[in-house]
């Protein structure tokens, strides 16, 4: 079976994930705001201990985003260099460049991030 995949193809995937990821640390902020509203208005220590472990959900998830971003950001610029020089992305550089492990990392943080933005969301609801 050949391997077929456009260097552009997989440049591009990186970009929309990257600006994904970007539009990410707009809600996490966006989430930071409604934390400091409830704790504003909400004082009892279960609130706080919920808004204490979201702080914390928050604050790994943007370690999570600055490092996939950069690591996204390096391999897409690798591509552009392979595109630029006119070269072919086969298996073996596929495979050596690390890319289905940058893409299944991601895979694995979006639905972590969706999951803990649902939860956040029962949270705020609750105390409305």
């Amino acid at each position: 079976m050949a391997f077929a995949l456009s260097i552009m193809k997989l440049h591009l995937q990186y970009r929309l994930l990257i600006s994904e990821m970007n539009a990410d640390i707009n809600v996490l902020r966006i989430l930071e705001d409604y934390i400091k509203e409830i704790f504003s208005t909400k004082t009892e220590l279960e609130t706080a201990k919920n808004i204490e472990y979201f702080k914390n959900n928050f604050t790994g998830f943007r370690k999570d985003i600055d490092e996939l971003r950069e690591t996204m950001h390096l391999k897409k610029m690798r591509l552009l260099v392979l595109s630029k020089e006119k070269k072919r992305l086969d298996y073996k550089t596929f495979k050596l460049d690390h890319h289905n492990e940058v893409l299944q990392k991601f895979k694995v943080y979006r639905k972590k991030f969706d999951k803990m933005k649902k939860e956040f969301i029962r949270f705020v609801e609750k105390r409305s």
